[in-house]
């Protein structure tokens, strides 16, 4: 069925990706995009000794608000390719990650960070934290507001909270406090203010589920190294639905057919 909502809209510009939308209950939704590109063996290492440098240019943008080309150099020599694209209510990311050197990349995953709180309604909070009251990851099939079960406060980094998806290898994820349990998909996301609405987001392939520290939410996109020569291509996807919890999970399954599976990472090829 067509969605009734007019249509979103993006523009990029210094590293935040900017939505807006007639149907949004706040004026914008910033994502910065994209906060870092990181290293394996992150989870227990300072944050400085994981992130690879990056610089991100926007290539070409068009005139509507509906379509953004942008390409970020790593200082590995790494170049990612970004094709977005604003529909009635999703923001859809196509990727391509090119390792041109004789070299191998290290890069194993990327952030791209959604601020939520202005969307939640917890923005200037006198508790900062209210909005994780908000937001959900989807557990042995239901969806799981948080705090989740198995909520960890110790890390090297606190606070927090990451899911872990089978076949990324824990020492690999954010070194913020891991959550023992596996996400049932690759679905993160939050509810407006008055409920009215959902945000949610995923990718494949994706390295973690993440509440952030900065009133975010991640799904952070995994590429798991790159040999000389080679290129992954990766999908994402930004909701902003109606709050039906069953149309977003028929949604996801057309969208990312191959995560389907109790949050196993497919195969790359």
């Amino acid at each position: 069925m067509p969605s009734k909502t007019p249509g979103l809209r993006i523009a990029w510009r210094e590293n935040v990706l900017s939505i807006r939308g007639a149907h949004l209950p706040v004026d914008r939704i910033d994502v910065t995009y994209l906060e870092a590109f990181c290293r394996a063996a992150s989870h227990d290492r300072d944050w400085n000794e994981t992130v690879i440098p990056h610089e991100t240019v926007l290539l070409s943008a068009d005139t509507e608000g509906t379509r953004l080309q942008m390409e970020s150099r790593l200082s590995d020599g790494t170049v990612v390719s970004h094709r977005l694209s604003a529909g009635a209510d999703e923001i859809r990311f196509e990727l391509t990650a090119h390792n041109p050197t004789d070299g191998e990349s290290g890069v194993h995953w990327a952030q791209p960070c959604i601020q939520v709180g202005s969307f939640t309604g917890c923005e200037g909070a006198a508790d900062p934290y209210d909005y994780i009251k908000r937001c959900f990851v989807f557990i042995d099939g239901a969806l799981t507001r948080m705090p989740t079960p198995g909520w960890k406060i110790e890390a090297r980094y606190i606070p927090g909270q990451v899911w872990c998806p089978c076949g990324v290898p824990k020492a690999d994820v954010n070194p913020r406090p891991l959550n023992a349990v596996v996400p049932s998909n690759g679905l993160i996301g939050c509810f407006s203010g008055d409920e009215r609405l959902i945000l949610a987001t995923a990718w494949s392939p994706y390295q973690e589920l993440f509440q952030g520290v900065l009133q975010c939410i991640h799904s952070d996109f995994r590429i798991g190294g790159l040999k000389p020569g080679e290129r992954k291509s990766l999908r994402g996807r930004i909701y902003i639905v109606e709050n039906d919890v069953p149309a977003l999970l028929a949604r996801y399954a057309r969208d990312f057919p191959d995560n389907a599976g109790a949050g196993v990472v497919p195969p790359q090829v």
